[in-house]
């Protein structure tokens, strides 16, 4: 049985809001609990808001305007931590504009000396790719902030090439504040507490670099985090293949059907449809072999309100909203 807790630490206001909502309305099957230095390894959402976060700069939207005024039907920018409790390491996948309350909801984990700033908030990130929500929040490492000192990042060549020669992420590479440790498609880390991680390549908008999911995997359990992909037949490899010895799926839920944006295309923007991804992974997940949650969700996506005639089919097809403070034992 797939273990989800939702954790309440240092968070800021509105996502302790946020994570007391989520307690009435997102879990199924799931329990409440503090933090505790004896968890096992994990994986904890941070955040599962598009780019644009929720609510979104400059829109007055029905979802939106509800997440200004009930901080519950908030959420960061869309990112996870891996943390590792008996080694005390924690790790970011993407680096978000939100990353000052995400870093704070990771730093349970870690010994910290107090009043003064930390310089190593995290033992590492990951990044998928360069698109504005998954690496704007490294600004925050540099020279006029936390001043990180080699601290190691891990992306595809091109991302990491695509920061070390433009500016202004190329100084946090020149000053040291970011170690580079290029990844290959296919490549492992091996981090502590008997975890591991995988970069997979998958397609998706290409404009600067390409793209990475990841796989991680612990001592019992495995997920799979890939926030941002094009429509599943794009793949250039079977799903199947994609999900094999994968117990928890957190994937791109941008969209729920084609109709969401007036005047644009959600074609054109490419990313699969929360309908598509629930007709092709429903027998997995009604089989009891893959538990699949939904993030990266745009403001315009009615799965976000909790009542909505599409988050009910949703969920009642064994389907899941992520939501941030939920932690899933691996």
């Amino acid at each position: 049985m797939m273990t989800v807790r939702i954790i309440i630490r240092r968070f800021t206001l509105s996502l302790v809001l946020s994570l007391m909502g989520a307690c009435a309305g997102q879990l199924q099957g799931g329990t409440l609990a503090a933090a505790s230095s004896t968890l096992e390894p994990a994986v904890r959402i941070l955040g599962i808001a598009q780019d644009g976060g929720l609510p979104h700069a400059a829109c007055s939207c029905p979802r939106c305007d509800a997440a200004r005024k009930d901080p519950k039907l908030s959420s960061p920018v869309a990112s996870i931590g891996i943390v590792a409790p008996s080694a005390q390491k924690a790790y970011l996948i993407d680096a978000s504009p939100d990353i000052i309350e995400q870093l704070d909801a990771l730093a349970d984990v870690r010994s910290l000396e107090n009043e003064r700033v930390d310089r190593t908030p995290v033992d590492g990130i990951f990044i998928t790719h360069a698109h504005m929500g998954h690496y704007l929040g490294l600004a925050h490492l540099g020279f006029e902030a936390i001043n990180t000192k080699s601290l190691p990042l891990w992306a595809s060549p091109a991302m990491a090439s695509f920061l070390e020669n433009n500016a202004p992420w190329s100084q946090l590479v020149r000053l040291k504040n970011l170690a580079l440790r290029p990844l290959s498609d296919g490549d492992t880390v091996a981090l502590e507490d008997g975890l591991t991680v995988q970069a997979i390549k998958v397609p998706h908008r290409a404009e600067y670099t390409d793209t990475y999911a990841y796989i991680i995997r612990g001592p019992h359990k495995s997920l799979l985090y890939v926030p941002d992909i094009s429509p599943w037949h794009q793949l250039d490899r079977p799903l199947s293949d994609l999900l094999d010895n994968v117990d928890i799926a957190l994937v791109d839920g941008t969209f729920y059907s084609g109709d969401e944006l007036p005047g644009r295309d959600t074609k054109e923007i490419g990313h699969p449809l929360i309908v598509d991804t629930m007709d092709l992974l429903q027998e997995k997940v009604s089989s009891g072999k893959l538990k699949v949650l939904f993030v990266h969700l745009n403001h315009s996506n009615p799965t976000l309100v909790p009542d909505s005639k599409e988050r009910q089919a949703m969920e009642s097809r064994g389907f899941q909203l992520g939501w941030p403070g939920m932690e899933f034992e691996l």
